[in-house]
């Protein structure tokens, strides 16, 4: 209802035609006089209806901001309903689109947010273990509300299958601040490992869960996916460790790029970013930016990428999605200001949130995540069964490791540049990696593919697709393509029976390093 009117809405006169007068009449000896914006006013008991009650809300119209007064009281009133029928032993609630009609002109999209985020947390609060059904009640003719909270919920898992909390994923060159990025999200100095050295960085992912504002944040830290400096073969077991933490997929990318001068150093790691990431996957990435202490004064970090072309085009990939914290000086402003990281946290999740709920409130996703965690669901059922008391997070956490050793000595032979690609989704490299995992007879079709290539392509393969110069299998031209599958075969083969990745990674190596010698001795 709009303020204290019980029929200000088009559900309430539907239910008067139904009860009649009794319904504004109990109503005004419930709720008095008065009642303030969030209240929710139970009426038990009346005649005519298939329910045992019937809650009325007060609210206040949308005022145009996705955080502001109407949605917090909004949030509010949710919980009071809840609360409210938990208190009564009620077994299912049926909640309209609250606020969506033309009293209140909420969007359909914000209450599916606010909605949907406002029962999950209920979820996780309660402590009755006793069953309680949560009904979105949509009229028949309201198709475009239906599309929203149909497409909101499909991706929406249960405790029992995938975690709620959001799960975000870091990325970018060492040095650009990932690792404080994420003590600053969330406020504990040291929980990530940080270092000075410029030379240093994290060298392995690092996976930590906290509830930052009423959420629920999963923030896995990464190697230096972009640097140039590291051999590739070093971070490929990160790269598996991370495609595992974050199965069956992240909610968010946050690639993070420090505020300074755009030089071809920079321009390298962009290019290295577009190279690996699908179009899909950038519609889950936000640009985070750090040492925002760079930025001049009275300049947004908009105006700053409006600068430079190719730091704008990045941005307009993303979505337009923009952040700008800073590690050092930021730390102790007010919460109102731009340059505070309190400001730009709150800022950050919330454009978060807005991302999942305009990706249909999923996740990102590709073969290669589903492949990963289809096999984790197989682990852990098969540790259930020999694990006795152990708990369910920690039968998860056992098998990620399994699974993510096991590929990894599966993959050893994969160039790494083909793995990055079907963890960011580049299709063709997808493939390539897939069918290492799957597919024997893909394998068959792969070889029969080559047979018949050119000789200088043969001889590319040699040259250019070993485990240690993976140039060609990051390219997506066809001959590249046909190099980079045949690196990856010749590796898979050389590997298979191998106990550990490294000697694994040693067999392929040596193997591809003698195809090549062969090849040379045929020209």
């Amino acid at each position: 209802m709009v303020g204290h009117d019980p029929l200000s809405t088009r559900v309430a006169n539907t239910l008067y035609k139904m009860v009649g007068s009794q319904l504004t009449a109990r109503f005004r000896k419930k709720a008095g006089e008065e009642t303030l914006p969030g209240d929710a006013v139970l009426v038990e008991n009346l005649p005519g209806l298939p329910s045992n009650a019937v809650l009325f809300l007060n609210l206040i119209p949308w005022d145009d901001d996705e955080d502001g007064t109407a949605v917090q009281v909004l949030r509010v009133g949710i919980n009071n309903i809840l609360t409210s029928c938990e208190n009564k032993g009620f077994g299912s609630v049926a909640l309209p689109v609250l606020g969506a009609g033309i009293a209140l002109r909420f969007p359909d999209i914000e209450v599916a947010r606010v909605l949907l985020e406002e029962v999950q947390k209920f979820e996780q609060s309660r402590a009755s273990k006793t069953p309680f059904l949560v009904r979105i009640t949509i009229h028949p003719t309201d198709t475009e509300a239906s599309e929203v909270f149909k497409a909101f919920t499909k991706n929406i898992h249960s405790p029992d299958q995938v975690s709620t909390s959001k799960r975000i994923v870091l990325l970018g060159k060492t040095g650009s601040g990932k690792s404080n990025l994420a003590n600053t999200i969330f406020g504990e100095a040291e929980l990530f490992a940080t270092y000075n050295s410029p030379n240093s960085g994290t060298t392995e992912c690092q996976t930590e869960t906290r509830t930052v504002k009423g959420r629920s944040i999963t923030l896995i830290d990464t190697p230096g996916f972009f640097d140039s400096e590291r051999s590739e073969e070093d971070i490929k077991p990160e790269i598996m460790s991370c495609i595992t933490e974050c199965a069956p997929g992240p909610h968010a990318f946050l690639i993070v790029l420090k505020v300074d001068r755009f030089t071809e150093h920079e321009q390298a790691v962009i290019t290295k970013i577009l190279q690996y990431f699908s179009e899909d996957a950038l519609k889950y990435a936000v640009i985070v930016f750090t040492h925002g202490d760079q930025l001049p004064k009275g300049k947004t970090i908009q105006e700053f990428v409006s600068k430079n072309k190719n730091l704008s085009d990045l941005v307009k990939k993303c979505g337009s999605r923009c952040h700008i914290f800073d590690n050092k000086y930021w730390k102790n402003k007010q919460q109102n200001d731009y340059r505070s990281n309190q400001f730009q946290v709150e800022d950050l999740l919330n454009t978060v949130d807005k991302m999942v709920m305009e990706n249909s409130g999923g996740y990102y996703t590709n073969g290669m995540l589903q492949t990963v965690e289809e096999e984790i669901k197989k682990e852990e059922e098969q540790i259930k069964q020999s694990s006795g008391n152990m708990q369910q997070e920690e039968i998860r956490q056992h098998a990620k490791r399994n699974v993510s050793n096991r590929f990894l000595i599966q993959l050893a032979g994969t160039a790494t540049g083909a793995l990055l690609g079907a963890f960011f989704g580049v299709e063709a490299l997808l493939r390539l990696v897939i069918k290492d995992v799957k597919g024997p007879e893909l394998m068959k079709y792969m070889k029969g593919f080559l047979i018949g290539r050119a000789p200088a392509a043969a001889a590319a393969v040699g040259a250019e697709a070993a485990v240690v110069a993976t140039g060609a299998a990051i390219s997506l031209t066809t001959a590249a393509l046909a190099t980079g599958v045949m690196g990856g075969i010749i590796g898979h083969d050389a590997a298979e029976g191998a106990e550990t990745a490294m000697e694994a990674a040693e067999r392929a190596a040596n193997a591809v390093r003698d195809k090549r010698q062969s090849v040379l001795r045929l020209q």
